[in-house]
This record gives structure tokens, C-alpha cells and sequence, in this order.
């Protein structure tokens, strides 16, 4: 409050300088002072006491500032202050809990240690039994007296052979059924169907003679389709003519070779398409 008062007051704190200045060019100028000037005023009053005047002003401005700055420092550190007590009494708090915690596992491990002992009154103290490992095969064949050669004859051999044998039997058995039943069953036999583009000479060949002559051919595996006729140019038509045969059985150089022995009627034979089954 002080500081914003002295904000506002205008102060001339070089006026003694200034009073000295127009003293001396009066006195320069004329032998003797006016009156009523602030020269004459001013040597009523010495500098001297101007001066300390503005001191102590100055002093005082000082002091304000320093008080005001002490002020603003201790509401500093009382917020500070503040925020400290605030954390230590959660630090409490939370001390206090634990030590709350800390007491209840103890409460529960002497009861625990409480009934344990019970526990072990109540079986006496008494260590549980432990049987006595038995004698090894070999201490036992150590033990056991020499016997005659005729005790050592194994009567019942007989019977393990004869076990033997029966499982020897039904195992043979089985595995003839097991071949019985795979023979039986029905392979997966490979097929493909072929479309043949059978060509004549010209267009003056017989194509009903030529069909009937491609037909002709008869192979173990091999089984004719529908045929057409599908012209070529000129007047000319080739025969195409569908089969499915077996791939193991039947190829198609196998065809080629039947179809073309009749020269009178076949030029060439070209496979067309070829798709399996």
C-alpha cells in the first residue's frame, strides 16, 4: 500500500542541485539575491537538510519494498508450509494402517503356530512307521539253499508252447482275413475320355464305311462314344468320334496306330480333346 502511495507522488528530489544552479547565476549577474525567489527560500533552508529529507524518504521506500518482499516470501513459504502438513498426515495415515495390518498377521500366525502345536500333541509326537526295505533278487538268490537238478525241471513248458502256438495261429488268421477283406475291395481304376479327329482323303470317301472301320477297333479297356460329322472346307468333313479308356490299359498311340491301318479311308488321326474321368 505504501509502495502504490509513493507510486503516485511526484517528487523532485534534484531540486537543492537546482536551487544552487540559479543561486550562483543570480549572484553572478546581480550583487544580491531577489526576494521571494526559491533561491532565498533555499538559503533559509540548507541543502543539507533538503538532503536528508530525500534520505530518509529513500529509507523509508526501502524499507517498504524489504517489508513487502518479506510479506509476499512468508505467504510463500506458509503455502508450502501447508502443502508439507498435508503429505505428513497422509504419511500418518497411512503409517497408521499398516501398522493396523502388520498386527493382524500377527494375530493370525500365533494362531496358526497355536493350532500346529495342538496338532502335534494330539498325534503324540509319535514318527509314523517305516517299513524295512525288503532283500534285492540278488541277496534273495544268496538266501536261497542249492536245490537238486530234478526241482529245477519246469513242468509246466509244455503249456507256454503250446500258448505260444495258439497266438502264433490267431494272429496268421487274422491276417488272412485282413488280405481277404483288402482283395475284396474295389480298386479305383484310372479312365480318361478322348474326342478323335479322324480325317479322309476327300470329299468323295465314304464316311458311313470309315465310322464303321474306326468302330472296328476293339481293345480290352476301351469303350466307343458318339461321333459326328463337322465339316472342314471344300466339301470335306472329318469324323469325330468320342471314347473312354482305361490308362492302364489303353493309349493313345495304341488308337492312332488301329484307326490309320485303313489307308484306304483314313488320312490322319489328331486327338482333339483329352479329359480324365
Amino acid at each position: 500500500m505504501a509502495v502504490n502511495v509513493l507510486a503516485n507522488e511526484n517528487i523532485w528530489f534534484d531540486k537543492c542541485k537546482y536551487d544552487d544552479a540559479e543561486m550562483k547565476y543570480y549572484s553572478q549577474t546581480h550583487d544580491s539575491v531577489p526576494a521571494n525567489t526559491p533561491v532565498q527560500n533555499t538559503a533559509r533552508n540548507p541543502p543539507a537538510t533538503q538532503e536528508n529529507g530525500a534520505s530518509n524518504i529513500l529509507r523509508d521506500i526501502a524499507r517498504a519494498r524489504e517489508n513487502i518482499q518479506k510479506s509476499l516470501a512468508g505467504s510463500a513459504m506458509q503455502g508450502g508450509d501447508g502443502e508439507l502438513c498435508s503429505r505428513v498426515t497422509a504419511l500418518e495415515k497411512e503409517n497408521l494402517g499398516l501398522h493396523k495390518e502388520v498386527e493382524k498377521l500377527r494375530l493370525t500366525l500365533s494362531k496358526l503356530e497355536l493350532r500346529l502345536s495342538t496338532v502335534e500333541k494330539s498325534l503324540g509326537g509319535s514318527k509314523p512307521a517305516v517299513c524295512p526295505p525288503g532283500p534285492t533278487h540278488a541277496q534273495a538268490a544268496a538266501q536261497q539253499p542249492v536245490e537238486d537238478g530234478d526241482d529245477e525241471i519246469d513242468l509246466f513248458g509244455s503249456s507256454d508252447e503250446e500258448e505260444s502256438r495258439e497266438s502264433e495261429r490267431v494272429r496268421e488268421e487274422r491276417l488272412r482275413q485282413y488280405a481277404a477283406k483288402k482283395s475284396n475291395k474295389p480298386t479305383l481304376v484310372a479312365k480318361s475320355s478322348i474326342l478323335l479327329d479322324v480325317k479322309p482323303w476327300d470329299d468323295e470317301t465314304d464316311m458311313g464305311k470309315l465310322e464303321e472301320c474306326v468302330r472296328t477297333v476293339q481293345m480290352d479297356g476301351l469303350v466307343w462314344g458318339a461321333s459326328k460329322l463337322v465339316p472342314v472346307g471344300y466339301g470335306i468333313k472329318k469324323l469325330q468320334i468320342q471314347c473312354v479308356v482305361e490308362d492302364d490299359k489303353v493309349g493313345t498311340d495304341q488308337l492312332e496306330e488301329g484307326i490309320t491301318k485303313f489307308e484306304d479311308y483314313v488320312q490322319s488321326v489328331d486327338v482333339a480333346a483329352f479329359n480324365k474321368v
